[in-house]
């Protein structure tokens, strides 16, 4: 826990309970982060990917970022809003979403190639109109384009803002040249592997991007989100608003943010960073640190940057 970790030790306990109340592990199918020896999987302790996933509070923030992102997109959001049931079970479709991005960046390179094509065959069932009549197809690339970049800008504003490490422009680009390999693996085509090709490709798409009455409702289902944790409602809004503080100020104007909204996102932001060491000290044995010993390296690589991304 560092130098000031028996200052910390008192925290640990209760936020690893919080963690595991709020992301349960699996009771059966878990997979083995732990075998076989030497597996690096698809990225490998090498990889700005492992870095970045593994700090807990910028990927939560992140996430809830990209589900504001994700609610713009019309016939993105209508595969959510037709085939899945976020309504009755919103926080088992953001597990699932983090226990996906999780397996593919750590697992073992079979379990993480299966998780991919598990996605591959569900997506390839999902298909429908939009609001407005549009088609869409869950495997279409230029959606999980989308739906790729609108969670891996979100997790690397999220570290940048919360995680441990400034992120130079070189580390920014290795991330994302990263993580699109898995966006391609689902099957997406032209998708951003530097912070310029991200920013080409958003204003590239923003002009299609709109909040519609979908969006409105799946946007107050999130802001009733119900973590089975201590204190539910209070964490549920440092997280989300912490989350909100992520978005770019094109997505604020499109989402009709007021400026009360935009204050409790800058508060619940400031609250997080302080928190943000908390858990960093108390979440020390996860899967990216177990994925570390499978490969033979110590954790503590993950508290520096690779020298050559």
């Amino acid at each position: 826990m560092g130098a000031f970790g028996h200052l910390l030790r008192p925290a640990a306990g209760p936020i690893r309970r919080w963690v595991l109340s709020a992301f349960p592990r699996p009771q059966t199918g878990a997979i083995d982060y732990d075998h076989p020896a030497g597996d690096p999987g698809l990225f490998g302790p090498s990889s700005v990917t492992w870095r970045v996933h593994a700090d807990f509070c910028g990927m939560l923030a992140g996430g809830l970022c990209a589900l504001y992102l994700q609610t713009l997109h019309p016939r993105a959001l209508a595969g959510v809003w037709d085939h899945s049931n976020f309504r009755e079970d919103l926080v088992g479709r953001l597990r699932r979403t983090t226990a996906f991005v999780g397996g593919t960046t750590y697992a073992p390179t079979a379990a993480a190639q299966e998780m991919i094509e598990h996605v591959r065959r569900i997506h390839a069932r999902v298909r429908g109109s939009d609001e407005a009549g549009v088609p869409y197809a869950a495997d279409d690339p230029d959606l999980l384009t989308w739906v790729h970049v609108s969670e891996m800008s979100s997790f690397l504003a999220g570290y940048r803002a919360y995680g441990p490490l400034d992120v130079p422009a070189r580390i920014a680009d290795a991330y994302l040249d990263e993580t699109r390999r898995v966006a391609e693996a689902l099957g997406a085509r032209d998708v951003p592997g530097s912070v310029a090709a991200l920013d080409a490709y958003i204003d590239h798409v923003r002009p299609t991007l709109v909040y519609g009455e979908r969006s409105r409702v799946v946007l107050e289902i999130l802001a009733r989100l119900d973590l089975p944790v201590p204190l539910a409602g209070l964490s549920r809004d440092v997280f989300l608003h912490a989350g909100a503080a992520l978005l770019p100020p094109w997505a604020n104007e499109l989402l009709g943010r007021s400026e009360q909204d935009l204050r409790k996102a800058r508060l619940a932001s400031a609250a997080l960073r302080r928190m943000a060491p908390l858990f960093r000290a108390a979440l020390t044995e996860g899967v990216a640190s177990r994925s570390c010993r499978r490969v033979g390296v110590d954790p503590g690589i993950l508290d520096r940057w690779p020298t050559t991304p």
